[in-house]
């Protein structure tokens, strides 16, 4: 699927993508926003940057285990995404990945993942624990600023690298 594919596509409301597609290009659903419903099957080995991004409608989304990053800004402003899973297959999550996901409750970051990109889940107030696992060697700038509901943070020990303002105004953060 080509970029901008669908981009501005505002009365879609459900997306499943054939096993037959490879690659989801950036910008391919971008303001699509009332999207509910998107289905990617394992055949995708890649999806772009910005490839959801204000995706106002999708409440959930399940990344396929083909997927080795989660590319720049994915996600970005899915104001209604309330869960997200993220496979292990998945090394690293980019930049703004799931920036200003204001309803996100909780994400569970696999074992797989070695860095958290700046600004990762920037203003994901919902957000209530963040559990960062022992493979995870650093995350970025600001990567969990913002998240004004986040009470509880757990770094492991393989932490090396803590960005810049990486816990920005976390007003109700209780626990490190």
């Amino acid at each position: 699927i080509e970029a901008d594919a669908f981009s501005n596509c505002i009365n879609l409301t459900e997306i499943t993508i054939p096993n037959s597609v490879i690659s989801i290009g950036g910008f391919a659903f971008n303001s699509c926003y009332n999207l509910t419903s998107v289905t990617i099957p394992n055949s995708v080995t890649s999806i772009g940057n910005n490839a959801f991004q204000s995706c106002l409608g999708l409440t959930s989304v399940t990344i396929p285990n083909s997927i080795n990053s989660i590319a720049d800004s994915t996600f970005y402003g899915c104001s209604g995404l309330i869960s997200v899973t993220i496979p292990n297959s998945v090394t690293s999550i980019g930049y703004n990945a799931f920036g200003y996901c204001y309803g996100l409750k909780s994400v569970t970051i696999p074992n797989s993942v070695i860095s958290v990109g700046d600004y990762a889940f920037y203003n994901c107030s919902a957000l209530l624990s963040v559990t960062i696992p022992n493979s995870v060697i650093s995350f970025g700038h600001n990567a969990f600023g913002y998240c004004t509901g986040l009470t509880s943070v757990i770094i492991p020990d393989s932490v090396t690298s803590i960005g810049d303002y990486a816990f920005n105004s976390c007003y109700s953060l209780t626990s490190v």
